[in-house]
């Protein structure tokens, strides 16, 4: 989905970015790059046909990613290739022969060709009306030359449609603007000598060829590895808000707590910013918008921002940008004699000062010295992960003794990870909220905590399914040191829970759903383009230590082995009656029925948090939902006493 990426605005101050051109790559170069790839995945070693079917497919789609060029009938050779065409390419990747993947390439300059004749031929005086972002999402192959100039027309009326609230700019000089991004990055293809577009192919060929793999594997050119590193550190310089490109604009889908977007209240989640210092971003790449966007520390940008029907002019003075991994936020609710507590977990972080772990212990300590804490609400919605061991901890603070996750790699060798401490800070009644935007780690805690029996999980249907592990060659310490050849990251395996389950693709299922902004949007690891398989190891509920060295082995049993954790029924005697009252109080929600109504239409909104309304209806049906349980547990124990 080329034009619905999302993109944090962020740079580092001192990094002087490489040229964006391609790394000086020769064939041999690339086969031992894809080599060094193949060794270190989780699931294919070695190339076969249908990676290079992949692979030819990913090298179309790195061309022309918009499906603005190329014709459905000219590129059948390669999207539907024969059994004789994969097995010759096969046989090329051995010999270091790529000249396969430079027809394509070849293809691709005749494309470019056709495509400025087309444009030439758009009426811009008869544009078709009210044309839609939505439409140009998951788009196929044009079939014919008139879809394709109908295709270029209805992008040329949104963009245009957009354009002309900008004031300042005639519609012909944005015309120009749009024609001048063009000829530029068809440039870059064209290529100005023979050598130039033998490395260009290369590059694309590893791009194609690592994610073929899978959805996380990537190659990275020298200027994108420094890219993918700026995203990895935490000190950042820019103005702190996420984007969606819509063609017509670009989206503000969240503003950063503290960061230069949040002063003032000046920019909202909704917002569409239509041009940066005067000059119009509509039609460029998201990526050449952020460059216009980020600065110098203390510089200012001029953001022209449709709202609604108004045009605004707001200045904003770039700043530092902490990604905060140690956000986490405690609140409560009375109930009864006491409260329910809500801990929210952005991600699992761990520096020289504090971790996850001790900030959501030292939270619930505090509640519990406060007031009589009847129930806790653990809320990972959107928490996208973090350190490994984080996750251990953290589920440890409800758990006793006991494996939390395994991990098998390429070798197929399992590692497991525990929980020694043995003491929960929490044993009461406990809630994991969950969305589809919870993944990796989070899905760690949530499936880990419902396979003991320690919790309820509710929310939507399932978390996102990102049950695999990624190693990156360019380490952060290195950071600077890029490889002129390019680097990568690789799926190197799977991570399991307890149960011998893991959330791959099939994401954490709750106990309850309680739909939220997500429930109906295609987010998780499912619906990308080549994820890695689902599979199952044996549980490890009765931890054998096998992986332990047995030098180790009889003094961790005497450390460990004791005061574990057991496969608890404590939720099941209610879930039913939990999940009927539930269902009944949403359906007599007329807010939550509203809410209901916009997500089935199944398109992004604005506001990407649980909001609607003023009211967090998920996080408000999951109090609910505990103070059930909390009424249905204190009755069956007065009636057992």
């Amino acid at each position: 989905m080329p034009y619905f990426r999302a993109f944090f605005l962020c740079v580092f101050c001192f990094i002087a970015f490489l040229e964006a051109k391609p790394p000086s790559l020769t064939p041999r170069d690339t086969k031992i790059k894809i080599n060094e790839i193949l060794k270190a995945h989780v699931t294919y070693q070695t190339l076969n046909k249908e990676i290079v079917k992949r692979s030819l497919e990913n090298y179309l789609e790195e061309l022309d990613p918009g499906k603005t060029y190329f014709i459905e009938n000219e590129i059948l050779t390669w999207t539907a290739p024969s059994d004789d065409l994969l097995q010759k390419g096969l046989q090329a990747y051995e010999h270091e022969d790529f000249t396969l993947f430079e027809e394509i390439h070849d293809s691709m300059i005749k494309a470019i060709k056709r495509r400025n004749l087309l444009e030439t031929k758009i009426e811009l005086t008869n544009l078709p009306k009210d044309v839609q972002p939505s439409e140009f999402k998951d788009l196929k192959w044009a079939k014919s030359e008139e879809e394709l100039l109908t295709r270029l027309t209805r992008i040329k009326s949104l963009q245009l449609e957009t354009a002309a609230k900008i004031d300042q700019d005639t519609k012909i000089q944005f015309i120009q603007r749009l024609s001048k991004r063009r000829f530029n990055k068809e440039e870059e293809l064209l290529a100005r000598n023979a050598s130039e577009k033998k490395q260009l192919v290369l590059s694309f060929v590893l791009k194609a060829t690592s994610s073929a793999l899978d959805s996380q594997t990537a190659y990275f050119t020298p200027s994108e590895a420094n890219q993918f590193m700026m995203q990895v550190q935490q000190r950042l310089f820019g103005i702190g808000a996420q984007l969606r490109d819509d063609l017509n604009g670009l989206t503000i889908m969240r503003i950063l707590e503290g960061s230069p977007a949040s002063v003032d209240n000046k920019l909202k989640v909704g917002d569409k910013i239509v041009a940066v210092d005067a000059e119009p971003i509509v039609g460029m790449d998201i990526t050449e918008a952020v460059e216009l966007i980020r600065g110098q520390q203390g510089t200012t940008v001029q953001l022209t921002v449709l709202r609604e029907e108004e045009k605004l002019q707001i200045p904003i003075t770039r700043g530092e940008v902490v990604l905060k991994e140690t956000r986490y936020e405690m609140n409560y609710e009375p109930y009864g004699d006491g409260v329910i507590g809500v801990l929210k977990l952005f991600s699992f972080y761990q520096d020289n000062n504090t971790s996850s772990a001790k900030d959501l212990a030292f939270a619930i300590d505090k509640l519990k010295s406060e007031h009589n804490v009847k129930g806790i609400i653990l809320d990972l919605r959107n928490n996208g992960g973090g350190l490994l061991p984080q996750a251990v901890a953290v589920t440890g603070l409800f758990i006793h003794r006991g494996v939390v996750v395994s991990i098998k790699d390429n070798s197929g060798e399992i590692q497991r990870l525990r929980n020694v401490e043995g003491k929960p800070a929490w044993e009461g009644p406990l809630v994991v909220l969950i969305n589809r935007g919870s993944a990796s780690a989070a899905e760690i805690v949530a499936q880990t905590l419902q396979d003991y029996g320690r919790t309820l999980i509710v929310g939507d249907p399932e978390t996102f399914g990102k049950g695999t592990f990624q190693t990156f060659t360019l380490e952060a310490v290195n950071y600077g040191k890029v490889n002129p050849k390019g680097e990568f990251k690789v799926t190197r395996g799977r991570y399991y829970t307890v149960s011998g389950k893991t959330p791959q693709l099939k994401g954490v299922p709750s106990d309850i759903v309680v739909p939220g902004i997500l429930s109906e949007m295609e987010v998780g690891e499912k619906y990308s383009k080549y994820p890695v398989e689902n599979d199952q190891i044996a549980p490890s509920f009765d931890d054998d230590l096998s992986d332990v060295p047995a030098m180790h082995r009889a003094q961790l049993v005497r450390l460990y082995k004791f005061n574990m954790q057991k496969v608890l029924t404590t939720y099941t005697t209610y879930t039913e009656t939990l999940r009927n009252n539930s269902k009944k109080r949403i359906s007599l929600n007329q807010n939550y029925q509203n809410f209901l109504k916009e997500i089935s239409k199944k398109e992004p909104l604005a506001e990407p948090s649980e909001v609607y309304g003023q009211s967090d209806l998920q996080l408000q049906e999951t109090f609910n939902i505990m103070k059930d349980l909390i009424f249905l547990k204190t009755s069956e124990e007065k009636l057992a006493s």
